[in-house]
């Protein structure tokens, strides 16, 4: 910015945008000055360097303003984890059926998962069932985002709310 500007020409752009060549640095730090602008490096990685006559305050705030907007807009996607067992009972399974129903119509992915303890891992068609079934459950207010898929000891299953039940 202004003084700070180690290269000898710049291609100048004016304040209104327009295109004003190639010219000595001074003679742009000279120009930004009479118009009470500052005189920045937009890219400096160019052949030659592109700096913009313009007011750096005002160009700042607005940055900052468009990334306050940016962040008020944006939706934050939380998930939520159900854990089930292998050998998990009618009940058990019910009850937590309903919670990740609760999860799912507020609006949250749920990931359900299976851990495998001892010699259960080697029945994984019994945890993939389980799953199965789960995901079966759920199919009038969710989609299965992600299939069942081994991760070392663990199964795992996402679901994402159906967009029109939200």
């Amino acid at each position: 910015m202004n003084g700070q500007i180690r290269a000898r020409e710049v291609r100048l752009i004016s304040a209104d945008g327009d295109q004003l060549g190639v010219v000595e640095t001074s003679d742009a730090l000279r120009q930004a000055q009479d118009q009470d602008l500052d005189l920045v490096l937009i890219s400096p990685q160019a052949k030659p360097p592109v700096a913009k006559i313009m007011d750096f305050s005002k160009f700042k705030f607005e940055q900052k303003k468009k990334l306050k907007e940016q962040k008020k807009n944006q939706t934050v996607v939380t998930v939520k984890e159900v854990r089930l067992s292998p050998v998990i009972d009618k009940n058990d399974f019910d009850t937590k059926l309903r919670q990740a129903e609760k999860f799912l119509a507020k609006g949250y992915k749920v990931k359900v998962s299976i851990r495998f303890k001892g010699r259960m891992i080697t029945h994984k068609e019994v945890g993939q069932k389980v799953l199965d079934d789960f995901a079966a459950a759920t199919k009038d207010i969710a989609v299965v985002e992600q299939r069942a898929k081994m991760d070392g000891r663990s199964m795992f299953m996402q679901l994402a709310p159906i967009a029109d039940k939200k």
